[in-house]
């Protein structure tokens, strides 16, 4: 029975806290498209590298070139005309545009010194002064400037996964508090009745309105609002806190754990509990033997 239990309360957690990281997921796709999170992120990057906060300088023309942003016809006089702003950018695509917004007269790679050496910025002058140095060729170049924003967009993913995981928790504890998740008293109510997670059996395999019934099948949700702020609720909060940071280890690792946990109640008992006569085809025993 206490085996019974606990796989029980395993699988309606875990599947609790998959569905939620699941919707948080969604609802962060969403509005990453709908703000056009990545692509403006990208931007920021790129204006960065090349220190054209204003937009009117080395970063527009690399916008401007058709192998970064074909979809613009390289008039855009600021970072708002522009028609549209790509999600990626091909490290070697970046370097070919940066080369010919320098080199607008393409001649003796010795020649490309000259065109660096009027970039106004020092800090950028000097970085890419320090490329063309130790460049052989025209590709060598290339390939150096593509490593380097490589390494750049690097650390803006770095960044820009941060501020995601912010908005994961954030988003992840709006939902726990609409529809109070709250994971503690989950917990106690599945062990008290096990029997309210009998009828998750399978992993879900996308977000559908199957899979939000069965969410609200498990025991969430308000029965007296608002609440009374005394020690319970603290209780409460605390558990809404738990179900948010759930959201952060991802709807496949919880629905990962959850497949493993049904796996385990579909296989029943284990050998050594079940009878010698059930093993051994036509013999009979009236206790069960253990396994050696």
């Amino acid at each position: 029975m206490l085996g019974s239990t606990v796989l029980e309360v395993a699988i309606g957690l875990t599947f609790c806290y998959g569905t939620v990281a699941l919707i948080v997921t969604t609802l962060q796709e969403a509005l990453a498209s709908l703000f056009r999170l990545r692509a403006n992120t990208l931007l920021a990057g790129i204006k960065s590298m090349l220190n054209d906060p204003a937009f009117d300088g080395l970063a527009r023309a690399v916008y401007a070139h058709p192998l970064v942003n074909p979809h613009t016809d390289g008039n855009a006089a600021n970072e708002r005309a522009l028609r549209s702003k790509p999600s990626y950018i091909e490290p070697a695509h970046f370097a070919i545009a940066l080369v010919d917004s320098l080199w607008k007269v393409p001649g003796d790679f010795l020649q490309l010194r000259s065109a660096i050496d009027t970039i106004a910025d020092p800090q950028l002058r000097a970085a890419m002064l320090g490329m063309v140095s130790r460049a052989r060729d025209l590709q060598q170049f290339q390939d150096m400037l593509a490593g380097w924003f490589d390494n750049a967009m690097a650390r803006m993913s770095g960044a820009y996964k941060r501020k995601q995981l912010l908005i994961s928790l954030l988003l992840s504890l709006l939902l726990a508090i609409l529809f109070n998740i709250d994971s503690i008293h989950l917990f106690r109510t599945l062990w008290q009745q096990p029997a309210l997670a009998a009828h998750l059996k399978d992993v879900p395999g996308a977000l559908d309105p199957a899979v939000i019934d069965a969410l609200m099948a498990l025991p969430i949700g308000w029965t007296k609002f608002p609440p009374v702020l005394d020690a319970d609720f603290a209780l409460q909060a605390a558990g809404w806190m738990i179900t948010a940071t759930t959201a952060l280890f991802g709807a496949p690792f919880w629905f990962d754990l959850m497949q493993r946990v049904v796996r385990m109640r579909a296989t029943g008992a284990r050998p050594e509990e079940v009878p010698l006569a059930l093993r051994i085809e036509g013999k009979v025993a009236a206790t069960p033997v253990p396994l050696p």
